[in-house]
């Protein structure tokens, strides 16, 4: 298998490397040359399969030439062993036609464990045997954070430099990242956004006098591995609710439109998904986008659902090279103006490709609320702010009489002052992480600059010919 950058022009990359590099070195975001496919009859051969045997079906054809199955099984193992559900991502019904899917039993409670633990784990393995040194730089709206920090601590040969927006995440998400006091992490607080975050690091990648001087790489989603882990729990829950014979509609609360997009490769590799609801709160660049052809950055609105509160979704550029043809050069010049003017207009090739697997919703702070009370007066379900939005899109969206799935991404108790506040109930801790605020904590504030961020990078950071 071989990756491409959906700006055609950096090398084509096999698995390991493009794990190893995270974002193109033309600031484009690697996919697959070709998506695999799986037939209908290994589709239904997943039926009744174990979630570590699942991720091998379905993640082999992505690390061919890499990683042989048994390898590959060994590490799904190890990564899935620490979660706290022997399913690792349980289906639980609301409904005669509601599901939730249960990306949260991993050891910081949130879906980015499904991936991340996993990334940790390759990390290792390449780097294992080399002299080299990692330096990982992220951007977190909460979760990514938390869960890369848990997954990378402590390992060798990789730093973690985790930038997160000053007072705009949760108590709980803050201190699942601030209280790892591993050696290798540096957890820091930037003045502004989410967006602000993620832009910092996008730069850091694309400035040659920066990233010559450290091996660069990532977590966030923009790396390819993230995704392709993703994938692994469209299959599993679909193929429980009868796929390959029936299709399935799957509900994703969504800002960075990673989550999403993996689902839309579940269906390029053939599994029959009826709809991908995308659920955004009133941060709606991608509800505009997929509605109106408007993808156009407007100011970022802290809410109740922080991981959310994002204008700019990397992981859409992904699927606009893939509808318009994987036309690098196009795609390039598109996002250049994107760049630029702050605002883009999908192309005619765009929007006709996205609707018949995509629509979109934009809920409100009420339609939230009154979803979060409805999971738990009605389905006994008490879910958190991000999987509300989700649920409130899917209830009201029209897909047939097809099981629609809403991800479940972070348990309740990592927004407790949100449940709260609309069912009445404050969720606990998990006895696992039930200390959490009597942990010491350790960060840095710095101003959300370029300059600021990468002279304290470089300070703490292992260079590139050291390592």
């Amino acid at each position: 298998m071989r990756y491409v950058s959906t700006r055609g022009d950096a090398p084509i990359l096999d698995f390991q490397a493009v794990t190893l590099a995270g974002l193109a070195s033309d600031g484009g975001l690697y996919l697959p040359e070709a998506w695999p496919t799986l037939s209908r009859e290994q589709i239904a051969g997943l039926q009744g399969l174990s979630y570590v045997d699942t991720a091998v079906e379905v993640m082999a054809p992505f690390v061919e030439g890499t990683l042989n199955r048994q390898e590959l099984r060994d590490l799904c193992m190890q990564a899935y062993g620490r979660f706290s559900h022997a399913a690792v991502t349980p289906l639980v019904q609301l409904d005669g036609q509601h599901w939730l899917l249960e990306l949260f039993h991993g050891p910081t409670l949130a879906f980015k464990d499904v991936a991340l633990q996993f990334l940790g784990l390759l990390f290792e393995r390449f780097l294992s045997g080399t002299d080299k040194h990692l330096t990982v730089v992220g951007a977190t709206s909460g979760d990514t954070g938390s869960a890369a920090i848990d997954a990378l601590a402590g390992r060798t040969g990789v730093d973690v430099f985790m930038l997160h927006p000053k007072g705009r995440v949760s108590d709980v998400q803050r201190r699942q990242m601030t209280t790892v006091l591993a050696p290798n992490i540096y957890n820091i607080a930037i003045d502004g956004s989410f967006d602000d975050a993620q832009a910092l690091v996008k730069a850091m990648f694309n400035s040659p006098d920066f990233s010559g001087r450290f091996n660069l790489s990532a977590v966030n989603s923009i790396n390819w591995a993230r995704l392709m882990a993703q994938v692994v729990y469209y299959f599993y829950a679909a193929v429980r609710l009868g796929a390959p014979e029936r299709p399935v509609a799957f509900s994703v609360p969504t800002g960075n439109f990673g989550d999403v997009f993996a689902g839309y490769v579940a269906a390029k590799m053939g599994l029959p998904i009826a709809k991908l609801i995308v659920a955004t709160n009133v941060n709606d660049i991608l509800h505009r986008a997929l509605s109106e052809g408007d993808y156009s950055q407007g100011t970022v609105v802290p809410t109740p659902s922080p991981s959310m509160d994002i204008q700019v979704s990397s992981n859409f550029e992904r699927l606009l090279f893939d509808l318009g043809g994987r036309d690098g050069v196009a795609l390039s010049d598109q996002m250049r103006g994107f760049g630029s003017t702050k605002a883009m207009r999908l192309t005619n090739a765009q929007r006709a490709g996205s609707e018949p697997l995509f629509s979109s919703d934009r809920i409100d702070l009420d339609d939230m609320a009154l979803a979060m009370r409805w999971a738990s007066e009605d389905a006994g379900q008490v879910i958190d702010p991000h999987t509300a939005i989700a649920l409130a899109a899917a209830r009201r969206a029209d897909v047939g009489d097809v099981p629609i799935v809403t991800l479940a991404t972070a348990h309740p108790a990592k927004f407790r002052d949100a449940v709260e506040r609309s069912t009445g109930a404050r969720p606990a801790l998990p006895k696992r992480i039930g200390d959490l605020f009597d942990r010491e904590e350790r960060y840095d504030s710095l101003p959300g600059t370029f300059e600021a961020v990468t002279a304290y990078i470089a300070e703490r950071a292992v260079p590139r010919e050291a390592g």
